[in-house]
């Protein structure tokens, strides 16, 4: 993860992340205005750095649960989030106190980056960079998701997950993506193939 910009630099990178990752945004005034995963998003900022301030702890937990109630999405405010986090469709979304989430991620609607422990310390993941967690898809405990990886929809990931991999099924079972294959090349540049 890199560092923060300014406030206002991270809210604007948050809405280009999501008109770049959504084919259907329009423009960015219709994701700032009708994205609640943007919003879930800008409204965590806010608390994670009121969460910062023990006094404000309480007042940062409250509004993270009222973002819940008018977003859908419930980002708990002592999580650590990367820039440029998109979350689409938000509906269903749940990150944990402990998670720590990459820069460049998307989050699709359902997604639980959840515990699996009562006891206090480190209980959630840890995604790395550019990493896409589809709909439904339950990443538990403080497991490890590397970067560039995928994790299918509905999956239930309870173990690491390298990089450029993908982890699908109920419990995930951790795929290698193929290299990308190139492009085909004759054997024989005949000039009669084509005619």
């Amino acid at each position: 993860m890199t560092t923060h910009p300014p406030f206002l630099a991270t809210l604007q990178e948050d809405l280009r992340a999501a008109r770049d990752h959504d084919p259907a945004a329009r423009s960015l005034l219709e994701v700032a205005l009708g994205y609640p995963g943007v919003h879930a998003v800008w409204v965590y900022r806010l608390a994670h750095r009121m969460w910062q301030v023990p006094a404000l702890r309480l007042a940062a937990r409250l509004l993270s649960q009222a973002t819940r109630s008018a977003t859908g999405v419930e980002i708990h405010p002592g999580a650590v989030l990367g820039r440029r986090l998109f979350i689409d469709h938000g509906m269903g979304v749940v990150v944990g106190e402990t998670a720590v989430v990459g820069d460049d991620v998307v989050l699709f609607h359902g997604a639980t980056l959840g515990g699996t422990s009562m006891r206090h310390g480190k209980r959630h993941p840890t995604l790395g960079d550019r990493v896409v967690v589809g709909a439904g898809a339950k990443v538990l405990g403080p497991v490890w998701v590397g970067d560039d990886a995928r994790i299918g929809a509905n999956a239930v990931v309870i173990r690491d997950v390298p990089p450029d991999s993908t982890a699908v099924g109920v419990p995930a079972t951790v795929r290698r993506r193929p290299a990308p294959v190139p492009p085909f090349v004759a054997e024989v540049d005949d000039p009669a193939i084509y005619i």
